[in-house]
């Protein structure tokens, strides 16, 4: 989450620079979109014991806006996840990056003065950058490879801070519905996918 963090505070330092005092003459059609949140996650297997990991993921988004209410949105999200489990080795500690990317419906409305609900939709493909599990004696690393899809959906409440610039609450859940497969030649033959997976965190909107 480090570069989620990053890519947060340089967006945020331009946003201040270049909108103090800024005017807009017509709606802009893009903006971007950023969140981020920490939760939990379930990997259910097809041969091995399921369990739980804690979930601390981010996305960036450039959104399209369709018209005043519709967008479309896409970009790159990661989801760091970690855990304790068990499986036919043994006892372990898993750690676990993807790096996603979505394809989403945004849907937009000012429900008060100075306050919006962002509502967005859609599908994503993920493939694991990083994965480790450590055993007692051993650390078994890139036992699982490949792409999988998933659906998520996700509502934040956002408030205007600028005249380009809004930050709020978010909360974000997702479900893969492909599966991922072990590598050949691992200790165990398996294949994987997440469930349930849902955070809770912050979430901002920069007009462009």
């Amino acid at each position: 989450m480090n570069t989620f963090k990053s890519i947060l505070v340089v967006l945020l330092l331009f946003v201040f620079f270049t909108g103090q005092g800024q005017e807009t003459e017509k709606a802009s059609k893009f903006n971007i979109i950023g969140y981020g949140g920490i939760g939990f996650a379930m990997v259910e297997n097809n041969n091995e014991p399921n369990y739980n990991l804690n979930s601390n993921s981010g996305d960036i988004l450039l959104n399209y806006k369709l018209n005043e209410k519709i967008g479309f949105a896409t970009g790159i999200g990661i989801n760091e996840l970690s855990g304790n489990g068990f499986n036919t080795l043994g006892n372990f500690y898993h750690e676990r990056s993807y790096l996603k990317i979505p394809a989403l419906v945004t849907m937009s409305s000012e429900v008060l003065n100075n306050f919006n609900v962002v509502v967005s939709i859609g599908l994503y493909g993920q493939t694991i950058i990083k994965d480790s599990y450590r055993y007692l004696n051993e650390t078994e690393k890139n036992l699982y490879s490949g792409w999988n899809l998933g659906a998520q959906f996700g509502v934040g409440f956002l408030f205007n801070m600028l005249p380009n610039f809004q930050v709020g609450m978010h909360y974000n859940g997702l479900s893969d519905f492909s599966k991922i497969s072990t590598e050949s030649n691992q200790a165990i033959t398996d294949k994987q996918k997440l469930k349930n997976v849902n955070t809770v965190g912050i979430i901002f909107s920069i007009s462009l």
